[in-house]
């Protein structure tokens, strides 16, 4: 086995695009391949606010066995592991992790984090279980990743879930959020679809929010609004409007909640004009809906429930099945509608420590 850790050599960029396409089927490949470069090539918008060491494993025959790159931060004592991918061989995640772990000793961090792709704000956590086929915004990998990280000296430090909810009709009758939706209300809020002409405001509302609400998240660092604009101005492309609320109390934005159509992986994979008109197809017609992200302001207590129950009435309308996504283990949210849940997903942040 040979370390090769790199900068901006074009031979070692091309075969660190290459390995997922030799691990992942066209189905459930989720790495977007221009994203990436732009992130190997210090392109990307959130590219300044760290410092990413890349490598790269090869085997005896110069054939490539994994790849990752370690994630540094000013004044962080943590090291961050992530853009892991690996043959399944435990002899080549062995030497990958003591690899890395060599590294950060060198280098003085007290402990590793991962998988993190270099921040928050673009991918961590780890799947383990469901493997079927990825949903749009799922952190996605190989089902054998999660013995490789506990196999090599990794414990679990932080436990997400997704919540798969069965499709409802108009029938359908949640009395405890009907009643909380129509409270606020007659309170004076305003809970309404976002308009195509106002996302862009939106989302600088949205920032405000996120950057109050997700401080105490594990990794969480904080952008500017210019860059947080910039990373998430291609969401409004693909939103649906009519699932995507807002909640307003004396003209002022205190909430929301983010869906979109569940696309699989094709939005990673839009050089292909095939799958361009597939997302177009999609975006009329969905066949099941993801909600990513849901935020109210911590003065408005219960307003979460009101706007899950403005998405349920879409959905009743629709007859389709939802994914509630990514929630952190504790969040009061995780149980909403819990009659509703048909499966869920889990998710794992892992940490090793160093000394």
């Amino acid at each position: 086995m040979r370390l090769q850790q790199f900068d901006k050599e074009e031979k070692c960029i091309k075969d660190f695009l290459k390995l997922p396409a030799s691990l992942y089927g066209s189905k459930d490949n989720t790495e977007d391949p221009d994203s990436m470069k732009k992130i190997l090539l210090g392109e990307h918008p959130l590219s300044k606010y760290f410092k990413l060491d890349k490598f790269l494993v090869y085997d005896d025959r110069n054939n490539v066995t994994g790849r990752f790159c370690i994630t540094s931060y000013e004044g962080d004592s943590v090291a961050y592991l992530g853009f892991f991918e690996c043959v399944n061989d435990p002899e080549a995640a062995k030497f990958l992790f003591d690899s890395a772990y060599d590294f950060c000793a060198e280098n003085g961090f007290e402990s590793i984090q991962g998988p993190v792709d270099a921040s928050f704000w673009i991918k961590y956590r780890l799947k383990i279980n469901k493997f079927e086929s990825p949903y749009t915004g799922e952190p996605y990998n190989k089902d054998y990743y999660f013995k490789m990280f506990k196999d090599n000296g990794f414990e679990v430090i932080e436990h997400y879930t997704s919540n798969e909810f069965r499709s409802v009709d108009e029938s359908y009758v949640n009395e405890k959020f009907a009643e909380r939706y129509k409270s606020f209300l007659d309170n004076g809020y305003e809970i309404r679809s976002v308009r195509e002409d106002e996302i862009p405001e939106r989302i600088d509302d949205v920032y405000e929010l996120i950057a109050k609400l997700y401080s105490d998240f594990p990794i969480f660092k904080y952008v500017s609004k210019e860059d947080f604009r910039e990373v998430f101005k291609s969401y409004g492309t693909i939103m649906d409007t009519s699932m995507t609320k807002v909640a307003f109390h004396e003209g002022k934005m205190v909430g929301f909640y983010i869906s979109v159509p569940d696309f699989g992986n094709l939005v990673y994979h839009t050089g292909n004009p095939l799958n361009l008109m597939k997302i177009l197809k999609l975006k009329k017609k969905p066949e099941r809906y993801v909600m990513l992200y849901m935020g109210v302001d911590e003065r408005h207590r219960g307003l979460g429930k009101a706007l899950v129950y403005a998405i349920m009435k879409e959905l009743m309308e629709s007859g389709l099945p939802s994914i509630g996504a990514l929630i952190r283990d504790g969040k009061v949210n995780q149980n909403y509608a819990s009659d509703e849940i048909a499966d869920v997903f889990e998710y794992v942040l892992l940490e090793r420590k160093i000394g």
